[in-house]
C-alpha cells in the first residue's frame, strides 16, 4: 500500500536540506547581483568623471550603511562564486553522493562567510 501524497504543500513548513538552501541562495544572490549591476556601473562612472566626484563617492562609501551594503554585496558575490564552483564540480560528477554533497554545501557557507569576514575587516 502506498502512502497518500499530500495535495497541497505548505512551502513554509518544508525543511530543505542544506544543499537545497544553498541552491536557493545561489539563485537569489545571482538575481540580486544582476539587479545591482546598474548601481555599480553608475558608481564606477561617477568615480571616473573627475577627482571631485571620486572624492564624493569615497565619502559616501565611508558611511557605515554603505559599508554594510558593500558587505552584503560582497557576501552575495562570494557565495554565488563558491556555490557556482560547487555546481561546476557536481556537473562534472564530483561529490554527487549524499555525504560529499552535504560537506560541499557546508564548505560553501564556511568559505563564503570567511571571505566576507575578511572583506569586512578590510573595509572597516
Amino acid at each position: 500500500m502506498t502512502k497518500p501524497r499530500p495535495k497541497h504543500l505548505n512551502l513554509l513548513q518544508i525543511r530543505l536540506p542544506l544543499p537545497g538552501v544553498i541552491s536557493i541562495m545561489h539563485r537569489v544572490f545571482g538575481a540580486a547581483l544582476f539587479l545591482a549591476i546598474p548601481l555599480l556601473l553608475y558608481a564606477m562612472q561617477s568615480s571616473l568623471e573627475s577627482p571631485a566626484s571620486f572624492d564624493a563617492l569615497k565619502n559616501a562609501l565611508a558611511h557605515p550603511l554603505a559599508k554594510l551594503f558593500l558587505l552584503g554585496l560582497a557576501w552575495a558575490y562570494l557565495h554565488h562564486f563558491c556555490a557556482g564552483l560547487r555546481y561546476l564540480a557536481l556537473d562534472l560528477d564530483y561529490g554527487t553522493d549524499l555525504a560529499p554533497a552535504r560537506a560541499s554545501a557546508k564548505a560553501v557557507v564556511a568559505v563564503s562567510l570567511g571571505l566576507t569576514l575578511l572583506f569586512g575587516v578590510w573595509i572597516w
